[in-house]
């Protein structure tokens, strides 16, 4: 066999060990129904990368986002020809995959206003606990954090998160470092491989459930066992939920452009202090040392291994933005591998922000106690996000040579 495809099979396994080191609460973790989750990402994997119906309805809805970005770019074009003029594959980043998200933003809340996604994000948790055998909320919230994002899904779900005890918000908080947003897909997909953005997405929703299941095991009885009912009885006439919609669409996507400008600057202003100690030393060189280790794990020859170790290390001190714009034309040279599990990594908004989103969030949702209760396990919440990436990246690479 070969003997990269055992390292990925040993690094999965690995992946869990940690998370078992670190857990709260080892005595209590449901292994049972972490086997389950684990043999059902398994297929996904399988069936979304090998599988001709799986690999063609992946390349669909990748396509799909690709068609409705071309309404984006009409609406971008209308007021800045000169911007959208160059054509697909040759505007600028915040042109291609930023600005789409003020039409991407305004469509999915409207699918949110109309209660198409409430439909589907409540009878995909129903499914998810069905067959994980975890907690109806835990479960409807992995799907709700994958649409909407971590403090929107909070916030949407505040009236119940408000009532549950220190430990479950904790899972809660776990979970959320392992999301993305419906509303980001479509930039995804314009600067790395859409089918394999798309096959990160069930895999994490799986894989946080995975992950926080063992750091924090938490037993819920049947009567906190429920979903609260979303109230739309107070909800603002269309239009104004439109504005609303389309203005923090903007503050997103300066929001994104800020942090852009400023972690670039910040790691090549590093470079350039690095090289005054020394011309080869980077920032990258060091980031890779720390990480190759987990990258080998992935079934990585140890010069690749350095490489997206150093990729994956500057995902969770910046973003995932950050990398993709510094891999997109080093990605046609990679090989299928090295491609897929570091894109794969790349899927989820794991990284120190975030942190800091979730935290702030949950201050204005639950009490001091729970808020302060949470805030004691931001290592945890760190490292719940890495290695659900890395879960996520192990389980593609498994089929991805």
């Amino acid at each position: 066999m070969n003997t990269f495809l055992l390292l990925n099979i040993l690094g999965i396994f690995v992946f869990v060990l940690v998370a078992f080191a670190f857990s709260r609460d080892k005595k209590n973790i449901d292994w049972k129904s972490v086997a389950i989750m684990l043999v059902v990402n398994l297929f996904l994997a399988w069936f979304f990368t090998q599988f001709s119906w799986g690999r063609n309805g992946v390349k669909a809805v990748a396509d799909a986002f690709s068609w409705m970005l071309q309404a984006a770019y009409v609406g971008i074009g209308m007021p800045f020809g000169s911007w959208t003029a160059p054509g697909p594959g040759k505007m600028d980043m915040a042109v291609a995959a930023l600005l789409p998200i003020l039409f991407i933003v305004p469509l999915f809340d409207m699918l949110m206003y109309i209660g198409v996604l409430p439909f589907i994000i409540k009878w995909s948790g129903w499914l998810i606990g069905k067959i994980t055998g975890q907690p109806k909320f835990e479960s409807f919230y992995s799907v709700e954090m994958m649409v909407l994002g971590n403090t929107e899904a909070l916030a949407v779900s505040k009236a119940q998160v408000a009532k549950m005890n220190p430990t479950r918000v904790l899972t809660l908080a776990l979970m959320s470092m392992s999301c993305i947003s419906g509303s980001i897909v479509g930039a995804y997909v314009t600067m790395v491989p859409g089918e394999l953005v798309l096959t990160a997405i069930p895999l994490n929703i799986i894989n946080a459930i995975i992950i926080s299941a063992i750091l924090n095991p938490v037993k819920v009885t049947e009567e906190e066992d429920y979903v609260v009912e979303i109230n739309n009885e107070n909800r603002q006439p269309f239009f104004s939920f439109l504005g609303d919609s389309v203005i923090g669409a903007g503050k997103l996507i300066l929001i994104i452009i800020a942090f852009l400008i400023a972690f670039v600057s910040l790691a090549h202003f590093a470079d350039m202090l690095l090289g005054l100690i020394n011309k080869d030393l980077k920032l990258d060189l060091i980031l890779g040392w720390v990480m190759a280790p987990f990258a080998l794990l992935l079934g990585l020859p140890w010069d690749q291994a350095v490489t997206v170790g150093a990729h994956m290390a500057k995902k969770v001190i910046t973003n995932e933005f950050v990398v993709m714009i510094d891999i997109q034309k080093a990605l046609p040279k990679m090989d299928a591998h090295m491609k897929a599990v570091l894109v794969t990594f790349l899927i989820s908004f794991a990284n120190f922000s975030t942190v800091g989103m979730i935290i702030g969030c949950l201050k204005g949702i639950v009490d001091m106690k729970t808020s302060d209760f949470v805030a004691k396990y931001v290592p945890m919440m760190l490292l719940a996000g890495i290695l659900v990436s890395l879960l996520s990246a192990g389980f593609v690479g498994l089929f991805s040579w």
